[in-house]
């Protein structure tokens, strides 16, 4: 096989359900020369088998040195570890001095690292999946487009198109990185104010075409819009189906999703590791399960004396040609796209960068749009004015 001399080296860390289709989408692409990395080998042999142009290499990636010093042999990196790993991963990474896409989601303030990026010189685009990712690249898109921004809703989740008793969830990602979501205590802003609220709290039902009737709550997805947007109210809920919240704030009250050691037939455990291990199984997304993704973003303010609302929706199911599942498709190809902006050099900005600062450049917001279109990734947009 011919190889392209001038192809850019490309690492994907982590080769999960989102991992493995990156490193396929971007090895689809003769520009780059793809390695996927993981410490396991049946995750690996998986990834391979998406494109014969994928190289593996089996390494721990819980050690910082060690990813240091691979970010070092690459062009670029994308950083898809669970988010346990994820700040010192990133923090490795940058110590390389390699530019990266994140979509790790881990609690820490990513901004703590951008003195860091801008001394070695590397761009970190940070959150980069479909929500946080496109969610807030949208944002910054239409807050650019507005004069006065007044409130920022974001609601958005995955779903397994069959619904199945007692969860009637699945995930493409690790059960720890979903209990990190109702139990982080959720940020938002209301009249100018910051907000903590308990994870799961204040459910609300809405409808969604094509999908019916889903759950919203409160969860801590609002993340680096909290501080980079300028709006009086801003706020993201999670959606899942009716009653999957109430289930959730049932086992977190009982304790299943404490953190601190107990002591059970005479070994200490934490009960957060065994919930984990227990729910694997159960909300593991089959390869050949159907699942789709819901997305909307409301922008409202004014525009030229009028207000006006501005609103992106994304209904996205599981590809049944490739077989790579919509969460996987959603978040993934936003991360690739951001990748190829990086690549192409269309994008440059040494530090830390959340998608919403993407999103205030129109040619790489339509970069990345058309980009996602060509996958089957469609985002709707429509423009209202409210004043009549």
């Amino acid at each position: 096989m011919t190889v392209d001399r001038k192809a850019k080296k490309v690492a994907v860390l982590g080769a999960g359900l989102v991992g493995g289709p990156m490193a396929a989408d971007l090895a689809a692409d003769r520009r780059f020369r793809v390695t996927a990395i993981d410490a396991r080998a049946d995750a690996l042999a998986r990834t391979a088998a998406r494109n014969p142009r994928i190289a593996t290499l089996q390494r721990d990636l819980a050690d910082p040195l060690a990813v240091t010093e691979l970010a070092a042999g690459f062009d670029l990196v994308l950083n898809a570890v669970p988010g346990h790993l994820g700040y010192r991963t990133l923090e490795a990474i940058l110590r390389a001095g390699r530019s990266v896409v994140d979509i790790a989601f881990f609690p820490e303030d990513p901004f703590a690292l951008h003195d860091l990026a801008v001394e070695r010189g590397a761009t970190a685009i940070v959150d980069c999946g479909v929500a946080p990712g496109m969610s807030n690249l949208l944002v910054g898109h239409a807050v650019r487009r507005l004069d006065e921004t007044e409130t920022v809703l974001i609601y958005v989740g995955g779903l397994p198109v069959e619904r199945a008793w007692p969860f009637e969830y699945k995930a493409v990602f690790s059960p720890a990185d979903v209990i990190e979501e109702y139990t982080r205590p959720a940020r938002y802003v209301e009249h100018g104010r910051l907000v903590v609220r308990p994870a799961l709290s204040d459910p609300e039902l809405l409808d969604f075409p094509g999908v019916g009737t889903l759950e919203a709550f409160n969860t801590d997805g609002l993340r680096t819009l909290a501080s980079t947007i300028d709006a009086p109210n801003k706020k993201e809920k999670t959606l899942r189906y009716p009653g999957h919240a109430e289930r959730m704030a049932m086992l977190r009250a009982a304790g299943f999703f404490a953190t601190e050691e107990i002591e059970v037939g005479g070994r200490r455990v934490r009960p957060r590791d065994v919930t984990s291990r227990l729910l694997f199984a159960a909300w593991r997304l089959g390869e050949e399960e159907a699942d789709l993704t819901v997305m909307r973003v409301l922008v409202e303010g004014r525009k030229d004396g009028r207000r006006a609302r501005l609103e992106y929706d994304l209904l996205d199911r599981r590809d049944e040609v490739s077989g790579v599942h919509s969460m996987a498709r959603t978040t993934g190809y936003a991360a690739t796209m951001a990748l190829r902006l990086l690549a192409e050099e269309r994008f440059a900005a040494p530090g830390i960068v959340p998608p919403e600062r993407i999103g205030r450049e129109p040619a790489c917001v339509e970069f990345l749009l058309a980009g996602l279109r060509e996958r089957g990734v469609i985002y709707a947009e429509r423009i209202e004015t409210l004043d009549g």
